[in-house]
């Protein structure tokens, strides 16, 4: 979700609520804590320089139950953000503390905000080897991709 399309999920709900992938939600007195500008720029394990841009919204409650961040309050914040940090429509990740910080993508289901577990990737398939639509359940085909190309001079990590 990019940040135009959170705005106008925003502009249609009374109540903001964020729903973990577990099923539970984040609880209603939760604070946005940070509104952040993120650049990564990098190297990837094929050797291609790139640079990333995107928006984080830092989720946090402490035992402040009276609190509740209503939309228009979070539009204004996100309206500062705009102007102060140079942000434009960018992608959302959310932050919220688990076992360490979670990132989540997210979504608006019309009713709620749901949160969506980032996953970590390879991005040199085609240098690796390994096929476009690898997923976590390849992990046992992985080990033969990366024993078979990924010796020293196959261009791969």
């Amino acid at each position: 979700m990019n940040l135009s399309e959170f705005k106008a999920a925003l502009s249609k709900t009374e109540n903001i609520q964020f729903r973990l992938p577990s099923g539970s939600n984040v609880p209603d007195h939760f604070h946005i804590t940070e509104v952040g500008l993120i650049t990564k720029h990098f190297i990837d394990c094929g050797g291609v320089e790139r640079l990333e841009k995107w928006i984080t919204l830092q989720l946090w409650f402490a035992n402040d139950y009276s609190h509740r961040l209503k939309p228009q309050k979070l539009l204004n914040i996100i309206k500062l953000s705009e102007n102060k940090l140079g942000i434009g429509n960018l992608d959302i990740e959310i932050e919220y503390q688990s076992d360490t910080i979670g990132k989540y993508s997210v979504y608006f289901d019309g009713d709620i905000f749901r949160l969506i577990p980032k996953q970590t990737t390879c991005l040199a398939t085609d240098a690796c080897g390994v096929p476009a639509s690898f997923g976590q359940n390849d992990y046992v085909e992985a080990q033969n991709v990366s024993v078979k190309s990924c010796q020293p001079g196959s261009g791969c990590c």
